[in-house]
């Protein structure tokens, strides 16, 4: 009886934050199932056969594959790939100062570091925690 009225509560409260949830970036598996579950009721709604079976199979594949372990090892190798990435940016620009480089070279480099940086920053906000 007590695993009925919590299922419910979980139920209600999922249908309150399933708007939420789409808005939020997809932080874990239960997150992902109820954006691509919406994406399948649009496309029904909009009678888009192609899409349905399509969010349907992912939605399978999700199903069976997804683990939150899985979602923040991903995510934790795109951070550190980023961070990789600014590091090398950093070195190559270093390197250009150094050599004494033309200021297009160096601003190109500067640029490029920026680039990574944001990229990093997004990788971290991506992240789960």
């Amino acid at each position: 009886m007590k695993k009925t009225k919590t299922a419910l509560k979980v139920l209600l409260l999922s249908s309150v934050m399933c708007p939420i949830l789409v808005w939020a970036q997809v932080r874990d598996c239960e997150a992902k199932r109820a954006s691509v579950e919406k994406e399948i009721t649009y496309a029904q709604a909009h009678g888009n056969a192609r899409r349905v079976d399509g969010l349907e199979t992912a939605l399978a594949r999700l199903n069976a594959n997804c683990t939150d372990e899985e979602l923040r090892s991903t995510s934790q190798r795109k951070v550190d790939a980023a961070q990789k990435k600014l590091a090398e940016r950093e070195h190559d620009l270093q390197e250009a100062r150094t050599q004494g480089k033309s200021s297009k070279k160096i601003a190109e480099r500067q640029r490029k570091v920026d680039e990574a940086h944001a990229d990093l920053e997004r990788a971290q906000a991506e992240s789960i925690d």
